[in-house]
């Protein structure tokens, strides 16, 4: 599907957003960035590439706030930048539709869902000792999410690439995403798309014959800040100063996919700390990974455990699982706001965009492999299966919003569980 031309973002004090038909005032914008991100936060199901293909299919496929071009680049941007990227990408798009009441709006409405559905459970978890079943749907929300993923990155596909070195780049991302991913090497989305920006600055300086390489400006040093915000810890109890301390460190430090989170928490609060068992913890990534929204807000889940320990009662739960939640995101919404000006910046230099635009047809690899990936291990099932298929139907042919594919996704594999079809 193409798209008219949509002039570059800009982020100026007063708007950052294309003039659309219905835009009335900056209120609006603000509540219909509102609106979006609370009913993404309670159905985005399935991991950070499934949460950026059903912000692509809102805001470039229907709402057209910017083009499919700016929004690969900012997906490309986000990745060299620690924290969850997907949130970051909420907290982003709130502000170029929004300005800066929109940056906390889009961040605050899509991880708050998440928030209110994981604390009943981990009420629950303390209260009983164990987690509720999970529902048979998640079966179907797996497979629809598939789906999603499949037209996200044929979408993807069209834009990214644009000619044979393009192409050649994406070939070679996806080849070489499944060799990283499948030795478990860490970071492995940084190495590729790091490896595709720096071939694609080479091949435009090759190809304007140019004596020097300019640098290519992208914040790939924030990597020596790793072991920065030492914790002190170690008891078993933790009080609220050190798990803030903590989740600082992690919300500042992780880069790469969120699940990279799950070796941060067995390093820091099992092995080292020992505020949990790899129980407690296995529990906690659960419920992080069978809820909406983004996969660290399995801090809340970690917090609420912590707090309740520490100082008893709802209240102490609580109070942690505030703490935890709150400092594990709040350093995307301040690398977000400091790195949002240097997107244009990149455009505007011949360098720095022929590396964006082989990092954009490696953004597209990678979608492609996570997508094979989540398949094999979905569709294992004639039921799964046949959502897959249909949720595909829908989305090419009717181009039914994501949302109500995902969920319809879990009501079909509901009602296949009661037919006692699966």
């Amino acid at each position: 599907m193409s798209h008219p031309h949509i002039p570059a973002v800009q982020i100026p004090e007063q708007s950052a957003c294309p003039a659309s038909p219905g835009d009335t005032s900056r209120g609006e914008r603000l509540r219909e960035v509102a609106r979006l991100f609370t009913r993404l936060g309670f159905t985005a199901f399935g991991g950070p590439a499934a949460h950026v293909a059903m912000m692509e299919d809102e805001v470039v496929h229907r709402r057209r706030w910017l083009s499919r071009q700016q929004f690969l680049d900012l997906v490309a941007l986000l990745n060299f930048i620690p924290g969850p990227n997907s949130t970051e990408l909420a907290i982003h798009l709130g502000l170029l539709r929004a300005g800066y009441p929109g940056l906390v709006v889009g961040g605050v409405c899509f991880i708050l869902p998440a928030v209110l559905i994981i604390l009943p459970l981990a009420w629950a978890y303390v209260r009983f000792g164990s987690l509720p079943q999970v529902l048979e749907g998640l079966a179907g929300v797996n497979a629809a999410v598939v789906a999603v993923l499949g037209a996200a990155c044929y979408r993807y596909a069209k834009t990214a690439l644009k000619d044979d070195f393009t192409s050649g780049v994406g070939v070679l991302a996806a080849a070489g995403a499944w060799v990283l991913r499948r030795n478990e090497v860490r970071q492995s989305e940084l190495i590729v798309l790091a490896a595709a920006g720096l071939a694609g600055t080479v091949w435009h300086a090759a190809t304007v014959r140019r004596a020097t390489l300019m640098s290519l400006a992208l914040p790939l040093p924030l990597t020596w800040f790793a072991q920065v915000l030492p914790v002190t810890g170690g008891q078993p109890k933790a009080r609220l100063g050190e798990v803030a301390l903590f989740f600082l460190k992690v919300g500042a430090t992780l880069f790469g996919s969120g699940y990279v989170l799950v070796t941060y928490l067995d390093t820091g609060l099992v092995e080292q700390r020992q505020w949990l068992t790899e129980r407690q913890l296995l529990d906690s990534i659960a419920v992080g990974q069978v809820t909406p929204g983004p996969l660290l807000t399995t801090a809340t889940f970690v917090g609420y455990l912590l707090g309740h320990r520490t100082y008893g009662g709802v209240g102490g739960g609580v109070a942690g699982a505030v703490v935890a939640t709150a400092c594990i995101f709040l350093p995307a919404f301040v690398l977000v706001a400091l790195f949002a000006p240097l997107l244009p910046r990149l455009r505007r230099n011949a360098y720095a965009a022929a590396a964006l635009d082989a990092t954009n047809a490696a953004v597209a690899a990678l979608v492609f492999v996570v997508t094979v990936e989540l398949a094999t291990a979905a569709l294992r099932h004639p039921v799964s299966l046949a959502i897959a298929a249909a949720s595909s139907l829908v989305l090419f042919v009717w181009n039914v919003n994501s949302t109500w594919v995902v969920l319809g996704g879990g009501a079909a594999a509901y009602a296949a569980w009661c037919m006692n079809l699966v």
